[in-house]
């Protein structure tokens, strides 16, 4: 890299400090429910544990105790799936997850089966699906969410050509989504809606019943919802919200992740059994990316069978939220439209909007001043102007650490 190019880099990282943009990764240590931060322990409110899971140590020794009375899965998987990566536990991975996903839909009128296919995470996921699934010489609209993640997004761009367009409806706005449908080409064949169930900075959900409706009036519709921030949170077995709102089975491309709530990695598509196969064919992050170690499966299989069993961790996580929740002021939240008395209970990420960048890294220091690990999310992660704290409650907090946080909101 010549010396100009350096300079040019520098100069663009000096940009980003002055306008309160710089990131930098942090040094932590982590002591279950806690972290050290700088020398200084704090109680951890920015993490996606959200059942505790990830720092239950009484967890982590019964699994470690059950596969040593096992033979140990392998550390590492030392080749893709499609040569030496497919091991056993892999396998048992995709038949427990169908089995999971066929109790959640068994009660429903449509529970015909799905098939389950497990990637490495969910960014590979949704780089990956979409693209595959519009390599198929027909005419495609995608029309996705205005503030789906950027996983989702990357995924949309790397899927655009002559026959696959797209557009972003505003957030929620199902009135908007039926004009863009309403508008599309005759040309077109195929059209993917695009959503997340529980949106990750705002934290408030898609109405996939609403979802539901529009493609039972279109029959080239087709639904791709991810649930990554609703896994393990929602569903009487932990499957998310489409198992809450009893749509599983409307929806096509069900993508959920293992790096949350499951305190686990990777992630997994549930799809029609003929899409499973062309993924295996065309998803490029499949086809080229190392599997993830067996262990790692096998972590995820042992909290799987779990999940059922945690709805008295999913009921306390609620009631955290909305203490929390209830208690910010109207104009620090996202919406100012609801009352306290009307709010409910959306998902455990509890945004504190500030606006500008340098309000949001100023609290963000004041509650860690408090002995919270809070952290800004500043543009692009969020749109401009909505810069905020992100507070993500877990079932290991308890209803004294909600009071003293409370006092610092």
């Amino acid at each position: 890299m010549t010396s100009s190019i350096t300079s040019r880099l520098q100069e663009a990282l000096d940009f980003l400090k002055v306008s309160q943009q710089y990131r930098h990764l942090p040094d932590l240590e982590h002591h279950g429910r806690y972290v050290t931060n700088k020398g200084k322990r704090l109680l951890n409110i920015a993490s996606n544990d959200y059942l505790g899971l990830g720092s239950d140590s009484e967890l982590q020794t019964a699994f470690l105790t059950q596969i040593s009375q096992q033979s140990m899965p392998k550390m590492s998987a030392t080749s893709s799936r499609l040569l030496t990566g497919n091991d056993t536990e892999l396998q048992a991975l995709e038949n427990d997850l169908q089995q999971w996903y066929q109790k959640a839909a068994g009660t429903l009128k449509d529970s015909s089966p799905k098939s389950a296919l497990v990637v490495n995470s969910g960014y590979h996921a949704n780089i990956g699906i979409l693209p595959a699934l519009t390599a198929l010489p027909v005419k495609t609209l995608i029309l996705a969410d205005k503030l789906v993640h950027a996983s989702i997004i990357d995924g949309i761009r790397l899927s655009q050509s002559k026959l696959c367009t797209y557009r972003r409806y505003r957030h929620n706005d199902y009135q908007h989504l039926a004009l863009m449908i309403e508008h599309a080409e005759p040309a077109v064949e195929r059209i993917i809606i695009v959503t997340e169930s529980i949106f990750s900075m705002d934290g408030d959900r898609a109405d996939l019943r609403k979802l539901v409706q529009l493609k039972a009036a279109d029959e080239r519709i087709e639904l791709y919802v991810d649930e990554a921030h609703a896994v393990g949170v929602l569903g009487n077995q932990g499957l998310g919200l489409a198992e809450e709102t009893q749509t599983l089975t409307d929806i096509d491309y069900l993508v959920g992740t293992f790096g949350k709530a499951f305190a686990s990695v990777g992630a997994y598509i549930l799809c029609d059994d003929v899409v499973r196969q062309w993924l295996i064919n065309h998803m490029r992050p499949l086809i080229f990316s190392t599997a993830l170690p067996p262990i790692n499966h096998a972590w995820t299989r042992f909290i799987l069978e779990k999940m059922p069993q945690l709805n008295h961790q999913r009921e306390h996580l609620t009631a955290l939220t909305l203490q929390v929740r209830q208690a910010i002021n109207p104009q620090h939240r996202v919406s100012t439209t609801q009352t306290t008395s009307q709010m409910n209970y959306d998902s455990p990420i509890v945004p504190y909007i500030l606006g500008d960048n340098a309000r949001a890294i100023t609290k963000a220091q004041q509650l860690q001043n408090a002995g919270f690990y809070a952290l800004p999310i500043r543009p692009p992660t969020v749109p401009f102007n909505t810069a905020r704290i992100r507070l993500v409650m877990n079932a290991a907090l308890t209803d004294e650490d909600c009071q003293r946080l409370i006092e610092q909101l």
